[in-house]
């Protein structure tokens, strides 16, 4: 009976997310454009038989899947097509048998991954699709089997399924359109979720996505600026990919979007403006730049050089002065937020984040207040408080770059 009931629960998820996503594929269609709906992930189910952990996933349909390993931390990487995850809140959080957790989502355009965390080596020993009894659905089954560390060592480096994906970088403006570049960076995303709410109904990448785009409209009112996004939809970009997306685009001005959480911290509040630098401004800083530089490693990429790291004189320089430009940036918007939103003891902070290393952009890191703390929470989820902080960010936007417009015009192209 139990059984019977769980088919169809599994099966009614199935035909609703199909239904849900059926108007999107109708408008499509009628627009001339390729209909390709994505699998659906209805559930998952971890078995543990000993030395074998075996991972199976329900889905609306078969699909490829590559896996590969990766060490330090140990882990299974399996990429799909896109697959739409209508999975509990919960799923994945649960230890069992070889797997201490695993998180999943979009990995780039048309591409999804699951990553798993492993309690101790082990190797993919086999991976079936199957119809589940039914015959309505497909049942993907990745089996893990215990190895030595020698044996786990050796099978990441044979390893054949790529780990790496690079994603599409924002298109560098027209030589023709000498507006200014301004790049919003809406911080983790896809696989990557971010910091959480303690009551675990917000997500970081959700929240500051919105509050970007939010931000793009406002600065595109005027029609001053050309306003590029790293990401504009729930999709994971590597952090390398975002400096080289905003050095591509020849930008002059790069605005990363985040909030953080800490751990028993509900007193912790407010707003926080960061500028890149090799040496952190205090510990927190530090530490906090330390887990946003991991965002690779949470989606299963493997840290490779980031660009535009300074390796000559003129570089250096160049570095220089941008970070002259930054910090300049980050005061005005320290000053235009203090009379908005509430600010951090120490508002403006400097920490070696990854993703301002462009050596040639200005490029600051917002941390929009505390997921840990209710009262922050309320802020970030009003309309009247976002709506004065995008504003105020506008204004911060229009002060930095009037010395440019007073001289050139609108034809400025650096700081």
């Amino acid at each position: 009976m139990a059984r019977h009931l769980l088919t169809r629960l599994i099966g009614m998820c199935l035909m609703l997310a199909c239904m849900a996503g059926g108007a999107g594929h109708a408008r499509a269609a009628a627009e001339g454009g390729k209909v390709s709906s994505p699998a659906i992930a209805a559930a998952v189910a971890v078995e543990s038989d000993g030395a074998k952990t075996r991972f199976k996933v329900t889905l609306s349909k078969a699909v490829t899947a590559q896996v590969s390993l990766m060490e330090r931390p140990d882990r299974v990487i399996i990429d799909l097509p896109e697959v739409a995850f209508h999975l509990p809140q919960e799923a994945g959080r649960g230890k069992e048998g070889l797997i201490a957790s695993y998180r999943y989502g979009l990995f780039a355009p048309g591409r999804s991954r699951v990553v798993m965390e492993l309690t101790q080596p082990a190797v993919v020993s086999g991976m079936t699709t199957a119809l589940d009894s039914t015959g309505a659905a497909t049942i993907l089954t990745i089996e893990l089997s215990r190895a030595e560390r020698e044996e786990f060592r050796k099978a990441v480096l044979e390893s054949s399924a790529a780990t790496r994906e690079a994603s599409a970088a924002p298109v560098a403006p027209s030589a023709k359109d000498s507006r200014p570049v301004i790049i919003i960076d809406p911080g983790h995303g896809g696989i990557d979720p971010g910091a959480n709410a303690s009551s675990g109904n917000m997500l970081e990448k959700d929240l500051v996505l919105s509050f970007a785009q939010r931000l793009k409209k406002k600065l595109e009112e005027n029609g001053r600026y050309k306003i590029l996004m790293t990401r504009d939809q729930d999709v994971f970009v590597s952090l390398g990919d975002r400096v080289r997306a905003a050095r591509a685009a020849q930008a002059d001005l790069f605005i990363s979007v985040h909030a953080d959480s800490i751990s028993g911290g509900q007193e912790v509040r407010g707003l926080t403006v960061y500028t890149g630098s090799e040496r952190a401004s205090d510990a927190d800083s530090a530490r906090l730049a330390d887990r946003e530089n991991k965002a690779d490693a949470v989606a299963g990429v493997e840290a490779g050089d980031m660009p535009d790291d300074v390796s000559d004189i003129l570089m250096e320089l160049t570095l220089r002065e941008t970070r002259g430009f930054s910090h300049s940036f980050a005061s005005r918007l320290v000053g235009e937020f203090d009379s908005v939103a509430r600010l951090n003891k120490n508002p403006h902070r400097q920490a070696r984040f990854q993703v301002l290393r462009a050596h040639d952009v200005p490029s600051v890191l917002v941390e929009l207040g505390y997921l840990s703390s209710q009262k922050d929470l309320d802020l970030l989820m009003s309309e009247e408080w976002r709506a004065k902080m995008v504003s105020a960010m506008s204004v911060a936007v229009d002060r930095f770059f009037a010395a440019r417009f007073a001289r050139r015009g609108s034809a400025a192209v650096l700081p």
